[in-house]
C-alpha cells in the first residue's frame, strides 16, 4: 500500500505557471504549499531553451536562467519542489495517487493546481506518411537533445512550420552546428513579426515555402529526405536528414480529463474562470495547459494570479458559477472561458484562424454590447489579447457571452 500524506495546497508541474503560483502562495504563508514535477529538473521548458527573449526588458534572462529563478524564488519563500515525482491518477476529489524516488504515495491537499503545461503533436499524429528514420524531431525534443545533451542533429533540416517556436527551432539547428535548407507551412505567410521573419530569409538565407504541406518522409535508417506539395499540386523532395515538426501544441489534459473536469472544446484544456476554478470546486488550472501555448511570461502571471482564488478556497470561499464564454469564427479559441462579474485583472487570450486586419473584437451577451476592442492586426498561431474590463456589465444569470470579430 502507499503511504498517505497530507499537504494545503498541490501543484501538479513545475513549470513557470506551477513555479509562480506556489511561491506566491508561500509567500502569503500558506504553511505546505508542494509542486510536482515529473522532470529531473524543475522549470519547465525554459530550461532547456539556451536562447533570450525571458525575464525583463532591464534584465533579460536566457530560458535556463529564467527557470532557476523561478525556482529559487519558489524555494526561498518555504515551498517544497520536488522532481522525479508523476501524478498517476485521483485516488479522491482533492486527492492523487503518485509514484517517485520513494515510491507510490497518496497526496491529500486542500486544494488541487494543475500546471500540466503542453505538448506538440508529433509526426504520428499529424498523419504524415512514410518511413520511420532518425532525424525526425519536435521542437522540445531537439531542444533537450542539443541544449541538454549536446547531441548532434545532422548536417541539413527542414523545419516545418512558421511560427514563433519555429523560428527558436532553427536558432537551435543552427546552433547545433547544421543548416537550415527550408521553412515550410502550410499558410500563406508566416505567423511571427516581420523584422524575424526577414531576418530569418534574408539574413539568414533560409527559404521559407508558404502554402506547402510535407507529405511524406524519405529514407531508410536515416531520413534522406521530405516530400512536399505546393497549394496548386506541384510536388517536390527536399533533400535533408533532418525535420523538425513544429507547433501544433495540445494542453497536457490527461489528469483533468480522468478527473471529470470539464474541458473547452476550442482550447482542450480545461474549462475555467477569471480567477482560474476550474469545474471541480477546489481544483484549479494554470498555464498553457489551459491554452496550448502562450509565453512563459504569460504563464508566470496566471500562476501568481490563481494565488488569490486559491487563498480564497481555503478560507472556505465557495467559486462563483460564470456563464460560459464563447467565441465566433474566424475566431478559435478564448482563455478563460468562463466568465463572472467579479473576474478582473487577468485579460483574456485568444486566437485566429485566419488573418484579420482593421477589425473589432466586440463581446456581447444576449444582444447587449459589453465591450469593443480595435484590434489592427493579428495572425494565426499568435495571441490576442482581450482586457478584462467590461466584466463587471456581464449578467450573471444571463445567456452566453460571446465574442466576435465585426468591421470598423
Amino acid at each position: 500500500m502507499s503511504r498517505v500524506r497530507q499537504v494545503d495546497v498541490l501543484i501538479v508541474g513545475a513549470g513557470p505557471a506551477g513555479l509562480a503560483a506556489a511561491a506566491r502562495l508561500a509567500t502569503a504563508r500558506v504553511p505546505r504549499v508542494e509542486a510536482m514535477d515529473r522532470e529531473s529538473q524543475a522549470g519547465g521548458v525554459p530550461r532547456h531553451c539556451a536562447h533570450g527573449g525571458y525575464g525583463t526588458w532591464r534584465h533579460p534572462l536566457t530560458g535556463p536562467e529564467y527557470a532557476r529563478l523561478l525556482v529559487t524564488a519558489a524555494e526561498g519563500a518555504g515551498a517544497v519542489v520536488r522532481t522525479h515525482v508523476t501524478a498517476l491518477d485521483w485516488a479522491g476529489p482533492l486527492a492523487l495517487h503518485t509514484v517517485g524516488p520513494d515510491g507510490p504515495e497518496t497526496i491529500e491537499a486542500r486544494a488541487v493546481v494543475l500546471a500540466t503545461g503542453a505538448r506538440e503533436r508529433p509526426r504520428s499524429a499529424r498523419l504524415v506518411p512514410g518511413t520511420r528514420p532518425a532525424g525526425v524531431y519536435t521542437t522540445g525534443e531537439l531542444q533537450q537533445a542539443v541544449h541538454l545533451y549536446g547531441q548532434r542533429v545532422g548536417e541539413r533540416a527542414v523545419v516545418v512550420g512558421a511560427e514563433d517556436v519555429s523560428y527558436a527551432a532553427t536558432a537551435t539547428v543552427r546552433a547545433a552546428g547544421a543548416a537550415v535548407v527550408a521553412m515550410v507551412t502550410d499558410l500563406p505567410r508566416p505567423q511571427t513579426t516581420i523584422a524575424r521573419a526577414a531576418d530569418a530569409r534574408l539574413g539568414q538565407g533560409i527559404p521559407l515555402l508558404t502554402d506547402t504541406t510535407v507529405t511524406e518522409l524519405l529514407g531508410h535508417g536515416r531520413l534522406s529526405g521530405v516530400r512536399v506539395r505546393h497549394h496548386d499540386g506541384r510536388t517536390a523532395v527536399l533533400p535533408c536528414d533532418t525535420v523538425v515538426f513544429t507547433g501544433d501544441f495540445v494542453p497536457e489534459h490527461e489528469l483533468a480529463r480522468r478527473g471529470g473536469l470539464a474541458l473547452d472544446t476550442g482550447t482542450r484544456g480545461p474549462v475555467v474562470d477569471g480567477s482560474l476554478h476550474t469545474s471541480r470546486p477546489g481544483v484549479f488550472a494554470v498555464g498553457s495547459v489551459l491554452h496550448a501555448v502562450e509565453s512563459a511570461a504569460t504563464a508566470a502571471r496566471e500562476g501568481a494570479h490563481v494565488a488569490g482564488a486559491v487563498l480564497a478556497a481555503l478560507a472556505g470561499a465557495e467559486p462563483p458559477d460564470g456563464v460560459p464564454l464563447l467565441v465566433e469564427p474566424p475566431l478559435r479559441w478564448i482563455a478563460p472561458n468562463r466568465v463572472t462579474p467579479a473576474d478582473r485583472g487577468l485579460p483574456y487570450v485568444l486566437r485566429t484562424r485566419v488573418p484579420l486586419s482593421r477589425s473589432l473584437l466586440h463581446v456581447a451577451q444576449d444582444g447587449r454590447t459589453l465591450h469593443r476592442q480595435a484590434l489592427l492586426r493579428a495572425l494565426p498561431n499568435r495571441t490576442l489579447t482581450l482586457a478584462a474590463r467590461w466584466t463587471h456589465r456581464v449578467d450573471p444569470k444571463g445567456g452566453p457571452v460571446a465574442v466576435r470579430v465585426t468591421s470598423r
